[in-house]
């Protein structure tokens, strides 16, 4: 997934994120999912992207807009996942599978909390223990616990991904997450979008949202350093204060992508001060995990998304809003 890539200037930004079986790709105001069906046709759904809470203004300033975005991007991209659900896996007894807005909002709910369990319940649970039980002994209120409570962190994410990565339907994920990031070098580079031209590039880039991770935890490293030994012991229980303190933490997970994602902004700039530059390093690394050669049907479905945001963010759309079936790729692309 590529948070919110692009170029500075006139030309709007793109991101991207692979579904089952397609890509979905937004500009700033609109969001495509297009998916190959079992059936060798393709589904694309245009519409504009959804905002959360457009009338507070200052939640799109420098700093807020970061934890706006975030959450912008989870609720669509389980939309985009659903969609890609319903048309990109094979039906049962003739019956493609559907999916409610109230399933929808379950598994949405029950994402953010095991990401919360996993990543930062489960990191700071284990450093506590390891303090305790192991030794040396740290304590919240210095740097050392957070610092290692990132390592572990880190840890935890690269084990997850490399986990993940070995099950079938994870490396098809893979590969289209390395046709989406294709796509998006091709538009950035100004080359036509063709499969011809996304070929030449690699499927790693400092935009994507694994690179995203990566400068979270960083921030979150500071962060916590200089906030958390200002919070007052809440339990005379060692255990109990410390899964309070992971609490305190999931609130203070906003600001923290709030400050990462302008972070991330900055190293689409030419200017980018080469420690930002550092930030980035380390996910495009991941991305040898989480990304894969794609096929040529793959990109296709990769660039068709791309083209159709792209015209529908210039205010030519090629097709009415919502879901249209097209038999083929060249008839989709000549629509």
């Amino acid at each position: 997934m590529s948070g919110e890539p692009g170029l500075p200037g006139a030309r709007p930004y793109i991101g991207g994120q692979a579904v089952i079986e397609g890509v979905m790709m937004r500009s700033p105001k609109s969001f495509v999912v297009a998916v190959r069906r079992p059936d060798g046709t393709i589904a694309i759904r245009e519409q504009p992207w959804e905002t959360l809470m457009s009338g507070l203004k200052f939640l799109r300033w420098p700093l807020f807009r970061g934890a706006l975005v975030l959450l912008e991007s989870m609720h669509n991209g389980y939309s985009a996942l659903n969609f890609s659900a319903e048309h990109g896996v094979p039906p049962e007894d003739g019956e493609a599978p559907k999916a409610s807005s109230k399933g929808s909002s379950f598994v949405l709910t029950v994402a953010t909390l095991f990401a919360v369990g996993l990543f930062i319940a489960v990191p700071h649970l284990l450093t506590w223990g390891l303090s305790k039980f192991v030794g040396p002994s740290m304590d919240t209120s210095g740097p050392w616990f957070h610092l290692v409570d990132g390592i572990i962190r880190i840890g935890v994410l690269v084990g997850y991904m490399a986990a993940l990565s070995k099950t079938k339907d994870a490396q098809r994920l893979f590969q289209y997450h390395g046709a989406e990031h294709r796509a998006i070098w091709t538009y950035e580079s100004g080359k036509p979008l063709t499969v011809e031209n996304a070929r030449g590039f690699t499927t790693q880039h400092p935009r994507c949202g694994t690179s995203f991770l990566f400068i979270v935890v960083f921030v979150a490293v500071l962060v916590h350093i200089a906030l958390i030994p200002l919070v007052p012991r809440m339990a005379a229980n060692d255990l109990v204060n410390n899964l309070l303190l992971v609490l305190v933490k999931v609130p203070m997970a906003l600001p923290i992508a709030g400050i990462a994602y302008e972070l991330q902004r900055l190293s689409a700039k030419e200017s980018c001060p080469s420690w930002v530059k550092l930030l980035v390093r380390p996910g495009i690394w991941l991305q040898g995990i989480t990304t894969k050669e794609p096929s040529d049907d793959q990109q296709e479905i990769a660039l068709l998304a791309l083209e159709r945001a792209l015209a529908r963010e210039q205010g030519a759309p090629k097709a009415v809003e919502g879901v249209t079936i097209y038999p083929s790729f060249e008839l989709a692309k000549a629509a």
